[in-house]
């Protein structure tokens, strides 16, 4: 039997789907050696049959917003003292900046290297987002093979 052990402050995203932590994982870009992190793959769950769980210890300071374009099923568990402080239920944004990569050869994005990667849902049930330059559409539902751009996450403390 598998156990991990609580923490006393720092993040559990739980209710991964199956197979899209690892995609949050390097999308988060945790320095592993500065912060403990606990990954479990295909956990069973009660409600999703299968899941995947991301444990980092001593880390508040996400913004968790984008999280949803990759699962918007997942929650984020803000914990303090082991106790759960705050509950984030992920949601699919609206507009997401530099965290998709535009693949139009075309596209400004391509040619003009400091231009913003700005892209619009136009499609909620497929997760289907539109660039604001070129009008290439992705789709990050299912097994999308776009390009995840790693986050720098801004100093924002959750429940304080």
């Amino acid at each position: 039997m598998l156990v991990i052990n609580s923490i006393e402050q720092g993040i559990v995203i739980d209710h991964i789907t199956a197979g899209l932590g690892a995609k949050i994982l390097n999308y988060l870009d945790i320095d592993t050696s500065k912060h403990t992190v606990a990954f479990i793959m295909n956990a069973d769950s009660k409600k999703h049959g299968k899941k995947d769980v991301i444990k980092i210890n001593d880390v508040t300071d996400i913004d968790v917003a984008d999280l949803g374009l990759i699962d918007p099923t997942a929650t984020v568990n803000v914990i303090e003292a082991h106790k759960v402080v705050r509950k984030i239920q992920l949601s699919i944004p609206e507009k997401v900046i530099n965290v998709i990569k535009c693949k139009n050869p075309r596209c400004v994005t391509s040619i003009e290297r400091n231009a913003p990667h700005i892209f619009h849902l136009i499609n909620e049930e497929e997760r289907e987002y539109r660039c604001e330059y070129c009008d290439d559409i992705v789709c990050m539902k299912g097994d999308w093979q776009n390009e995840i751009l790693r986050k720098e996450w801004p100093s924002v403390r959750y429940g304080k």
